[in-house]
């Protein structure tokens, strides 16, 4: 009798119950690990599989007889149990592409550093008004491995590919995959930005002549990823007129292709707000016309899509003060982003888990458009020290909690300003994941009742 193949899941978040649970459904006997020795709620998530429990142990010392390592996407591949799976020969397989690997579909992937997850959810929203079998999976809060064996020829999986999933892949194959832009992020994982563009760029790995790329025409080092695909490339662009692809001309999103200009919409009648969404607009709609999707559907979905819970989500107008759920501004571009977008001075609470980022081209853009700003978090002190650097620190207040931060931005708020809460950074020195804290901050936020 044949032995069973091994294979080690480390990490067991939801790619890694994912993972677990394919693995164990094609015979594989399957060990989980996570440096956590008890995770609540993960026996229900795995009931009705047989799996190894190994958590809370060192990684390197189960590595004996495994055929497969499939690590959590936030684990460093120059990880020393990593490094030493690879010199044992073990096969070393992010949970996309193991996802990848047992789906039937077509994969249309976006990545880039702000952007990815709006895109992805109105990407999947016009495939699904075109017709297609649709799954929206991947970095958005799905993991591929959930639901690839589901899918079968003719459908879609729309993933959002971030960084960390994409850095390990080596089979992986979108149809038709998109850069949104490409800023400082994740450095604390990635150690340069070089190699942050490196992961990035995998997202049109093993492409042919009969795939598609969306490309920033905007941003240089998106606009370059034109060398690394012989995939059709199309671009978008806010500034000036394109070669293939989309452009504002007076008002009204252009879309070009093989030489005629076709008139898509107004510009002003996509329903989410801001000049960032307008990219994202033109990237999913483009994604989507390339793979099919009539103009008529892209249109219709366009002027209905309301955007996506915890991006420049608007949770509820009180005293006079709008709150603003932001939570996914996790670097210092997207709550630039984010700032753009308000026409109301702001409060802006900022702060939270270190990734090595710079924050003084945040401080700039902040000049003028916020009235306070409250910081917390892991990065308080080097935003105090930014903030002194930048001839702002007479804006900042502290709180050491974030229920204190929430409370105070309430309190420096006045009539016609805006609490936005876009912390520029990610989540992890208070919570599991921005998610959480978009829900924490709108629990407060509808519990507050009218000032006397």
């Amino acid at each position: 009798m044949e032995e069973r193949k091994k294979a080690l899941v480390v990490g067991m978040a939801k790619s890694g119950i994912g993972a677990a649970k394919l693995l164990c459904r094609h015979g594989y006997h399957v060990i989980i690990n996570d440096q956590k020795a008890h995770i609540p709620g993960l026996d229900e998530a795995l009931a009705g599989y047989q799996v190894e429990d190994r958590l809370g142990e060192d990684p390197a010392t189960l590595l004996a007889g495994v055929d497969m390592l499939v690590p959590s996407p936030v684990i460093p591949l120059s990880t020393p149990f990593i490094r030493k799976a690879r010199a044992e020969g073990v096969e070393i397989v992010p949970e996309i592409e193991l996802g990848y690997r047992h789906a039937a579909a077509d994969f249309v992937c976006i990545t880039g550093t702000n952007g990815k997850t709006t895109c992805t959810a109105l990407t999947g929203a016009l495939f699904k008004a075109g017709g297609f079998h649709t799954f929206v999976l991947g970095n958005i809060g799905v993991a591929i491995t959930e639901h690839a064996e589901q899918t079968r020829p003719g459908d879609v999986i729309v993933a959002e590919t971030a960084a960390l999933q994409l850095e390990g892949c080596t089979r992986f194959h979108a149809r038709a995959a998109a850069c949104c832009n490409i800023t400082p992020d994740h450095l604390d994982h990635f150690g340069t930005m070089d190699n942050y563009i490196a992961a990035k760029c995998k997202v049109f790995l093993n492409q042919t002549v009969r795939d598609f790329a969306v490309l920033n025409y905007d941003d240089p080092e998106v606009r370059a990823m034109y060398t690394l695909t012989p995939a059709t490339c199309l671009y978008f662009s806010r500034r000036e007129e394109v070669p293939e692809g989309m452009f504002v001309r007076d008002g009204m999103l252009i879309y070009r292709r093989g030489g005629a200009d076709l008139p898509l919409m107004r510009a002003a009648d996509i329903r989410i707000p801001g000049g960032h969404n307008l990219e994202n607009a033109m990237l999913s709609a483009l994604l989507a016309l390339a793979m099919g999707v009539s103009l008529d559907a892209v249109r219709g979905t366009l002027r209905t899509f309301p955007g996506v819970e915890h991006r420049i989500e608007f949770v509820r107008e009180l005293d006079g003060v709008a709150y603003i759920n932001d939570s996914k501004g996790t670097n210092p571009a997207s709550t630039i982003r984010a700032i753009e977008a308000m026409t109301r001075p702001a409060v802006l609470l900022l702060g939270g888990y270190d990734k090595h980022l710079d924050f003084h081209e945040l401080f700039h853009a902040l000049r003028g458009r916020v009235r306070a700003l409250v910081i917390l978090g892991a990065t308080r002190e080097q935003l105090l020290r930014t903030a002194a650097e930048c001839g702002m620190l007479e804006l900042c207040h502290t709180a050491d909690t974030f229920r204190e931060a929430v409370e105070l931005a309430r309190a420096l708020a006045r009539p016609g300003d805006a609490v936005l809460l876009s912390p520029a950074s990610a989540s992890w020195d208070m919570f599991d994941n921005f998610e959480q804290r978009g829900r924490v901050f709108k629990e407060i936020v509808n519990g507050f009742t009218h000032s006397a």
